[in-house]
């Protein structure tokens, strides 16, 4: 069949193209940018990609031919005040160009809303199923709670929490109750419903095999790594507080623990059907999911994060719109220094930060991580998905990869921390020379008080890092 797949970048549609190319689809990627194509999926048969902007479709036209369309497209992260409005419009946009084609079927992957206290991320959620509902189409809709898995944010969050705090003192949402379904399980449920008559016109609530609290997930994911945790929940922090909590603990971004802890006040329970027998799929428990995430990440097969969205929202300006280093207007630092072995400063280069760090001073790194998270940005804590391999999009502790390229020689970066403007770290390796380049164009005065604030210690910092990267 011929496949539309929206969102491919994120965490779910990237490991799903995968998996409906193994079983000999053809797919049409919508992308936002066609600078972030994934290096996994840009290089495969029966695949093209088309750029769609779904808050402004004008002039966009995708093939009439596509027998199924998926609907991956979420903003859970955004620093958007108004998500829900801007939900609403990309919904309305891709059902308007999905009826323009010959689509039978429209799947969609939501969340579990059998409360009556919804959060607004579930209710929005809730909101776009029925905008998608179209007389031209057949529409699917499984609805999932926590989904885990390698890269997946509930796993980050969790395995952040568990191996950095031997005793907890917790919000009480801790002993609100879920049922966490793992990625497997969630791809497996998306894969088999192409095509299936019985699921036209029809939600299904997939889950595993549990309903745990989240005081239960966390100790059976200390179990599984085994350690030993003590958790206190107590009744007097708001939800406020508990977003910061869970901000300073764990990597995630302040944005998106505001929108866990909205939905974590709400119990997320399946309700019954027998969508597992009319796909003929087992769950497997919450533990076998944590054991399978960590076998992926000891074998460094991690093929999509949570952190791979932009931490900025995913309704901002595009990648490729900083790739152009401004050449006026700016404060740089300019380095070079000659190689003794290229393809060791190579993968140097393709090595840095994450657990491997900056290679100099990284005291001072971890510190300038712990401002931006006071600050509200990203920190270091996210780290990398890959210890050594980079592509456009990457998280990298706090920059984003703009560009990978080892043929070229080049890796640059765009910074994510909160700054009083906008900053680039390029590495780049001209015959036997390795140039490193930190540029920084200033918002205003406090921009420019910021860099002669920090200009001190590049004298160091950038001299002992291009240092490290050539000498073995």
């Amino acid at each position: 069949m011929k496949i539309l797949i929206t969102g491919t970048t994120g965490y779910i549609a990237k490991r799903l193209v995968l998996k409906l190319l193994e079983a000999g689809h053809e797919i049409v990627c919508c992308v936002r940018d066609l600078n972030r194509i994934p290096d996994e999926i840009e290089n495969k048969n029966n695949v093209q990609f088309i750029k769609v902007d779904f808050l402004a479709v004008k002039e966009i036209i995708i093939p009439s031919d596509i027998d199924v369309a998926y609907y991956l497209i979420h903003s859970m992260a955004t620093n958007a005040t108004n998500f829900e409005e801007l939900e609403q419009v990309c919904a309305n946009n891709f059902k308007s160009l999905v009826q323009k084609t010959k689509c039978k079927q429209v799947i969609y992957l939501s969340g579990i809303v059998n409360d009556n206290n919804l959060s607004k991320h579930l209710s929005s959620r809730f909101q776009v199923e029925k905008n998608l509902q179209s007389e031209k189409y057949a529409l699917t809709t499984f609805r999932a709670g926590i989904i885990v898995g390698s890269g997946s944010a509930s796993f980050e969050i969790i395995r952040d929490i568990v191996e950095k705090l031997p005793v907890m003192i917790t919000p009480k949402w801790l002993n609100t109750k879920s049922q966490p379904i793992a990625i497997r399980d969630v791809l497996a449920f998306l894969e088999r419903a192409v095509g299936n008559h019985k699921l036209y016109n029809k939600s299904f609530d997939i889950c595993g095999t549990e309903v745990l609290t989240y005081k239960e997930m966390l100790l059976q994911f200390a179990a599984v790594r085994g350690f030993k945790r003590y958790i206190f929940t107590l009744p007097i922090l708001t939800p406020k507080l508990s977003s910061y909590w869970l901000y300073f603990v764990t990597s995630t971004s302040f944005n998106l623990a505001q929108s866990l802890v909205d939905s974590m006040k709400v119990e997320v329970i399946a309700k019954p059907s027998n969508i597992n027998q009319l796909l003929n799929i087992h769950p497997i428990s919450y533990k076998e999911s944590v054991s399978l995430a960590f076998q992926k990440i000891e074998q460094n097969a991690v093929i999509s994060s949570w952190k791979d969205a932009i931490s900025s929202g995913v309704f901002q300006d595009q990648l490729s719109d900083h790739i152009q280093i401004p050449e006026y207007g700016c404060f740089k630092d300019v380095r070079s220094i000659k190689m003794t072995d290229e393809q060791f400063t190579l993968n140097r280069i393709w090595s840095i930060g994450g657990k491997n760090g900056w290679y100099s001073f990284n005291g001072l790194w971890k510190i300038r991580g712990y401002v931006d998270k006071i600050f509200g940005g990203v920190g270091l804590r996210r780290g990398r998905t890959h210890d050594t391999y980079l592509e456009a999009g990457d998280p990298l502790d706090f920059w984003r990869v703009l560009l990978a390229d080892k043929k070229e020689k080049r890796l640059l970066l765009f910074a994510e921390m909160k700054l009083p403007g906008e900053a680039w770290l390029e590495f780049k390796i001209v015959k036997d020379k390795l140039y490193q380049t930190a540029v920084f164009r200033p918002k205003g005065v406090l921009g420019r008080l910021y860099w002669y604030a920090v200009l001190p210690f590049h004298a160091f910092v950038f001299r002992g890092m291009i240092n490290a990267l050539v000498k073995k």
